[in-house]
């Protein structure tokens, strides 16, 4: 890679040998996997998209990502698109760390999140180079929230200052670093003092039957916006 990345985006793929493999789920002929792969390559101001999975099942993973031709993923697969096969992002980020510019943005993408809109990726980019560390997208909480012990409703909580938090999370590069010094995979439980940005219904995690109804409803539909 010959000019310094200004964004890159890794792509998670959380996997216990126990699990089921939800990025490998099927919607509309495609795994997840290709479609969240496939938003990210068509946001332009992404230089870099990484994809890592833990190395027991990095192969297949690989194989369902790159299977087929390159037009899967779009003509620009084989210079923006990278599998590196890892336990963890700590131990992954060091084969992109040298070529990333001193004021790169570091966004970490929950694979299963595969229909998140593009203006939302835009907006974590463009806050984080305005200025913030650490930015993530939300949602304001819908449901009523109560509060129980041993079985029994205590109280309402007020869900006025209550937000459901989503994916991609953008980090300045300094932010990220610190971020992996704590944790080896830095995700949605490592971001307080973050700031928000508006989410969207559609970057849902596509991980429930419920939820899979939901996201081949949406690609059948075709009215909504080109994801990510």
């Amino acid at each position: 890679m010959n000019q310094q990345v200004q964004s890159v985006a890794f792509v998670t793929v959380a996997h216990h040998t126990a699990d089921e493999e939800r990025a490998l789920t099927t919607v509309n002929g495609e795994v997840l996997l290709k479609h969240t792969v496939r938003g990210l390559l068509g946001t332009p101001e992404l230089d870099l998209v990484l994809v890592s999975a833990p190395s027991r099942c990095a192969e297949s993973f690989s194989d369902a990502l790159f299977s087929g031709t390159a037009s899967d993923l779009g003509p620009e697969l084989s210079d923006r698109c990278r599998f590196v096969p890892g336990a963890s992002l700590r131990q992954v980020f060091p084969a992109v760390e040298p070529s990333l510019s001193p004021g790169a943005v570091v966004l970490v993408h929950d694979a299963l999140r595969a229909f998140t809109p593009q203006r939302t990726v835009r907006d974590v980019l463009n806050t984080v180079r305005a200025g913030a560390s650490v930015v993530v997208p939300v949602l304001p909480m819908a449901d009523t929230v109560k509060a129980t012990d041993a079985g029994l409703i205590t109280a309402t909580v007020d869900r006025d200052g209550l937000r459901t938090a989503q994916t991609p999370i953008g980090f300045s590069l300094d932010a990220f670093r610190a971020a992996l010094a704590s944790s080896p995979t830095p995700g949605l439980d490592s971001v307080a003092g973050a700031t928000t940005v508006p989410g969207d219904p559609d970057a849902m995690r596509v991980a429930s039957a419920f939820e899979l109804t939901l996201a081949e409803a949406l690609v059948a539909g075709g009215d909504q916006e080109a994801p990510l």
